[in-house]
């Protein structure tokens, strides 16, 4: 994977509708599409979104298309990155939205970077540009339910300050104890570096001290802003993120730790206060009372329901990211171990086949050797490191054909062949010219569905002719029970199908990926993040 070009994108948590609670919020949404709104001191009864898209900057943006149930905290949190949000207007009838930022400059950042990116709420595409209007000036009366929530993001940006006459959670505006945050970076598809995170945290304010290391097999870090306040708006804006196009996804919660003991400057540690620090020569950077002290803290982090990527897919938006803060990384390479051991398999069941199918979710496989004097083990070898550290992170521990598998890094670089000539049984297997290549496409979607085992499938390539009752019974006949089945509404060609396990799930995706179901259209499985 040397030269893909990526770049640092930053993007804001959707489903944030959790930042606020309280009894001004709980009441239904009123419709405003009837709402009397001034711009320019002119009455407009309008604000039809007559906008044009190559409109002159403007400081109001136009949100088109939004899905209909979507909040404004959902909104706000779309300008946020970019900067100070001063005003918001629903107009819930037409799914449209106007949002005012503090700057202009700030609101040319968000266009520009959203132009490369296409921002989605709830999972759809939205889309923004320039407003006619130059300021938004709304009727507060009218717009009461805006305003709260506006006051109480603001409050949460700028330090806390109290709010009058409103009802809104104390989580929503006390700042987090700790300036400290835990990350956690899943699907690690590309190297993480501590300067690619400082480069991340540094928009929400001066970032102190870093300390990187790996602990479950997953990269993870401290980070310690000067302010809890930075750290509340990190969290906030990056949480569920993904750093590159689809992968290397921030998991972010606060640290009970309050201050990091940074002893060493090196690519594992920095403390930016503290420039005269030596490099402690492959020192581990972790500090012996903060491991002590963060292996109290739980390993893992909740995984929110539902994410959009909002990463850049390609070279081409490098200028928005540049205008956004944010520097491409080209020629990210992809070192690190590409062969995995895999034992306790089942040595009736088991084929080089069955290995590819299930591994290759998580990575192109190269080859397979199922092991000739130890036949529950085999050798798999994958694209490049990180999809094999991908792979041992997902499948280690769980069950295929009724064994609990174990996933390793194998010592081996590669995966011999047998010599020509030589019957090794089909043990070893070459898959390097396979077809079924999931991610041999940069930038494919597949990068965005990497997800771990789950009874819920994602079925895609339905032909129009196949109903419902022949995909049960087709999945019914690997040897599990079928418990929801749903079309998408907007594409039959795809859908979702829930099996009553994961382990029945699993080998439901061996046995049917690519499965011809006539028409040309060999059926497409992966596992889903959802459920039915």
């Amino acid at each position: 994977m040397d030269g893909i070009v990526t770049e640092v994108a930053v993007g804001v948590k959707r489903g944030s509708d959790e930042l606020l609670s309280g009894s001004v919020l709980s009441s239904p949404n009123s419709n405003m599409s009837g709402m009397v709104v001034t711009a320019n001191g002119n009455d407009s009864k309008k604000f039809k979104g007559e906008d044009k898209m190559d409109g002159a900057p403007s400081r109001v943006l136009h949100i088109r298309k939004l899905p209909g149930e979507v909040t404004e905290t959902e909104v706000i949190a779309l300008g946020l990155p970019f900067g100070k949000v001063t005003n918001i207007l629903m107009l819930k009838g037409k799914n449209q939205a106007f949002l005012e930022l503090a700057t202009e400059e700030a609101a040319i950042t968000m266009v520009n970077y959203y132009s490369a990116v296409t921002p989605h709420l709830r999972n759809q595409p939205i889309y923004i540009q320039y407003s006619n209007h130059k300021e938004l000036k709304t009727d507060n009366t009218l717009n009461q339910r805006a305003q709260v929530v506006l006051q109480a993001v603001t409050a949460v940006q700028t330090a806390n300050t109290p709010l009058s006459g409103t009802t809104v959670s104390e989580s929503a505006v006390t700042p987090a104890q700790s300036p400290v945050l835990r990350i956690i970076i899943d699907n690690m598809y590309y190297p993480v570096t501590l300067d690619v995170l400082h480069q991340i945290f540094s928009k929400f304010g001066a970032v102190l001290k870093i300390i990187t290391f790996t602990k479950n097999n997953q990269f993870q870090a401290l980070l310690q802003y000067g302010d809890p306040v930075n750290a509340q708006q990190a969290k906030l804006a990056l949480d569920g993120q993904n750093i590159y196009n689809a992968c290397c996804t921030l998991r972010i919660d606060f640290s009970k730790l309050v201050n990091l003991n940074v002893k060493y400057n090196n690519d594992k540690s920095r403390d930016y206060t503290r420039p005269d620090l030596p490099s402690g020569d492959g020192q581990p950077a972790l500090d012996p009372a903060i491991a002590a002290a963060f292996a109290k803290e739980t390993s893992l982090l909740a995984v929110p329901g539902a994410l959009s990527p909002l990463a850049i897919p390609n070279a081409a938006a490098a200028a928005a990211a540049a205008a956004a803060g944010r520097v491409g990384m080209p020629g990210v390479s992809a070192g690190g171990n590409t062969v995995l051991l895999v034992s306790n398999l089942n040595e009736e069941m088991v084929t080089p086949q069955s290995l590819f199918t299930l591994f290759g979710v998580y990575g192109d496989v190269q080859r397979v050797k199922i092991l000739y004097n130890k036949k529950d083990s085999a050798l798999i070898q994958m694209a490049d490191g990180n999809q094999s550290q991908l792979a041992m992170n997902h499948l280690n521990g769980q069950k295929m054909y009724g064994k609990i598998i174990r996933v390793t890094l194998s010592k081996h670089q590669t995966v011999q062949l047998p010599r020509e000539g030589l019957d090794d049984q089909g043990l070893t297997k070459d898959f390097g010219n396979s077809p079924l290549h999931r991610f041999k496409k940069p930038g494919s979607k597949n990068f965005q569905n990497i997800f771990p085992p789950s009874a819920t499938l994602h079925l895609s390539n339905i032909p129009p002719s196949v109903a419902e009752e022949d995909l049960r019974t087709l999945f019914a006949n690997t040897g599990g029970t079928v418990k929801a089945f749903k079309f998408f509404q907007r594409d039959h060609k795809m859908a979702l199908l829930q099996m009553a396990t994961v382990e029945e799930a699993i080998q439901a995706l061996i046995d049917l990926h690519n499965y011809n179901l006539g028409e040309n259209h060999h059926l497409r499985v992966s596992f889903s993040k959802s459920t039915i």
